[in-house]
């Protein structure tokens, strides 16, 4: 076989891998939280006082969407922490979530972590929302557990 039909049969087996694995989508992985990233869990004297909110914010982060849904989350987890009394935290927490939580930061908190890297921002697809549903599903005893640690305040 010539070097040139071989490497005419490579590329139609590549272009057709590529093509079935864009067919095939993508799997989500399993929920896992950090707590509040590369930023502490509470004050000096309570470690833990916006851990909840870092942690509900993980949840939205890991599925990802569009930018209108990061945009909510951001400011979802600005108010959480503004309701446990540190309006000022709340604030600094803004400006690092939508600095550092860009969708094209290759970083384990980047918004959509829980798909693979470079998902961007766009609404989940109807095979997406399944396989969240289905996640959080299968992790319901955890995501309570953890839920129950560290209630509202």
């Amino acid at each position: 076989m010539s070097r040139i039909r071989f490497l005419s049969k490579m590329s139609s087996l590549l272009l057709l891998a590529g093509c079935c694995s864009l067919a095939m989508g993508t799997d989500l992985k399993p929920f896992r939280s950090d707590g509040c990233s590369e930023f502490p869990n509470g004050t000096y004297q309570q470690k833990q006082l916006w851990l909840r909110c870092c942690y509900q914010h993980d949840l939205s982060y890991w599925q990802g969407g569009t930018k209108l849904q990061r945009l909510v989350a951001d400011h979802d987890l600005e108010q959480c922490v503004r309701s446990v009394g540190e309006p000022a935290i709340a604030k600094l927490m803004l400006a690092g979530v939508r600095v550092g939580g860009s969708p094209y930061w290759p970083t384990s908190f980047r918004w959509g972590y829980g798909w693979p890297y470079l998902r961007g921002y766009k609404p989940l697809s109807p095979d997406e929302l399944r396989q969240v549903k289905l996640m959080l599903k299968r992790q319901a005893p955890e995501l309570t557990a953890i839920l129950k640690q560290h209630p509202k305040r």
